[in-house]
């Protein structure tokens, strides 16, 4: 039995997904799962605008027990067939099932110099 880390809510409140890529990289951002734990967990994505209603309840994931899983936000698909709009800054709510540990990366390829940008979720008690 593995002992279990994290939390079930995380934050990111500073999201974007770029259009441009002056390179062939892509721009996109990734959060990265963290599973300690001996269940899978469901993980449910709200995202949140400064000029538009939250999008709540369509964008899900899963990480597996004792399991890593990148969630990469250019490529999932919500139950309404959506996708992540690009060029438009955006917030994350991320909540799980179970006790994971949240870790959120940026690749920005907009210039030929790309930039990697990387943090902790913000874990809410």
């Amino acid at each position: 039995m593995g002992k279990t880390y994290g939390k079930k809510t995380w934050l990111i409140p500073d999201c974007f997904l770029n259009s441009v890529s002056k390179n062939e990289s892509i721009s996109h951002e990734a959060i990265c799962v963290l599973n300690t734990g001996d269940k899978d967990a469901t993980i449910n994505l709200t995202l949140f605008y400064e000029d538009r209603d939250k999008i709540e309840g369509d964008f899900v994931s899963f990480c597996g027990a004792g399991r890593t899983h990148h969630i990469r936000l250019d490529k999932i698909v919500g139950k309404s067939g959506n996708k992540i709009a690009r060029d438009v800054p955006y917030a994350i709510l991320v909540e799980s099932d179970v006790e994971v540990v949240c870790q959120y990366s940026r690749l920005d390829t907009s210039e030929v110099e790309m930039a990697l940008m990387t943090t902790v979720a913000y874990p809410v008690e």
